[in-house]
């Protein structure tokens, strides 16, 4: 009965976390829609919400495989390694929003994982090809954000170079609704499969799964539901930093930043891939923004945030780490 408990409280971790992840990375999905005045903030944020919960029914559960098997080997795994990889992952996630530093939620359970397993079996248990992918695409991801978004917004430049400002911004206000809730499914494909992962794994060491990779429904439902209560109730102080700090927006170019977004990181939840959100929009934001001119990209800004990104893995794995030794020496004693 003590070890239902115990399992059951660390799953309570895990969809706190993962009502965290949305509450920090409401910002992602409606930045730009906020920063535009198309909708409110809280119009957005019940938008985000709403796409945050179905995304599984639209796109699957990839992501969640990979997160569960192929980051560590799940053999290693504990339940006290689980824990401990939250909780780093949580501290992580509670500093960066106290700073307003619009990181990654989904680096940071990644690090925990690492931090947390390493410190209990050695750096053996750690699968370096997933993780190679994932430190690769925290390079790739916003570049390819960047680029396309960049890309798009010149195609739409030279289309509407006849039109007025007014007349553009009337027509892509009304388009924004749609890239705004596209992206919205792509931050619930991607980030709330991490969870889904993470307790999957946990049911398996705890030998009530038989497959790792192969998440229960109502862990599925459980995760989606989180992140959207999550998402319901927003990051105020990152959709400052994400929509309003980097660059200024208008409809048409906060339109291709999300889209272009969203096709980055439904591209990787295709291939099972966990991207980090946050760095995808970031970068179509520095993107659309460059295509003004360099120096109306906040590049201060902009430099703050990518530090944060390179930090997120080595910071949450040692956070990580504290945690697991402090909850091994509690749960020995």
């Amino acid at each position: 009965m003590a070890d239902f408990l115990y399992i059951a409280g660390i799953i309570f971790v895990a969809y706190s976390f993962d009502f965290f992840n949305g509450f920090h990375d409401a910002a992602n999905a409606i930045s730009t829609v906020v920063s535009t005045r198309v909708l409110s903030p809280q119009r957005a944020i019940l938008l985000a919400a709403f796409f945050n919960f179905i995304a599984f029914v639209v796109f699957g559960v990839a992501v969640a495989g990979f997160i569960s098997s192929g980051i560590v080997n799940p053999s290693f795994v504990d339940a006290n390694a689980v824990l401990g990889a939250l909780l780093g992952a949580i501290t992580w996630d509670i500093i960066t929003w106290r700073l307003g530093l619009p990181t990654s939620s989904s680096h940071a359970l990644i690090g925990g994982l690492v931090g947390a397993t390493v410190t209990k079996s050695g750096f053996s248990v750690v699968e370096w090809a997933g993780l190679g992918k994932v430190v690769a695409f925290i390079f790739v991801s916003p570049l390819v954000g960047m680029a396309a978004a960049f890309g798009l917004s010149i195609v739409f430049i030279n289309i509407f170079y006849k039109s007025t400002t007014a007349s553009i911004n009337q027509y892509f206000r009304r388009l924004q609704l749609v890239s705004a809730s596209l992206l919205s499914l792509a931050h619930g494909t991607n980030d709330a499969q991490k969870t889904m992962g993470v307790v999957t794994l946990l049911l398996f060491t705890a030998g009530y799964v038989s497959k790792a990779s192969v998440p229960p429904l109502w862990v599925v439902l459980a995760a989606h539901f989180s992140i959207a209560m999550g998402t319901a109730l927003g990051g105020w102080r990152i959709v400052r930093t994400m929509g309003m700090r980097i660059t200024k927006l208008q409809p048409f170019n906060g339109f291709a930043a999300e889209t272009a977004a969203a096709a980055t990181i439904l591209s990787s939840s295709f291939l099972g891939i966990p991207v980090s959100t946050t760095h995808v929009v970031s970068g179509a934001i520095m993107g659309v923004g460059a295509t003004r001119r360099l120096s109306a990209v906040r590049w201060g800004v902009a430099r703050r945030i990518v530090l944060a990104w390179f930090i997120t893995i080595p910071a949450s794995a040692l956070m990580a780490s504290l945690s697991y030794f402090v909850i091994a020496q509690i749960t020995h004693l």
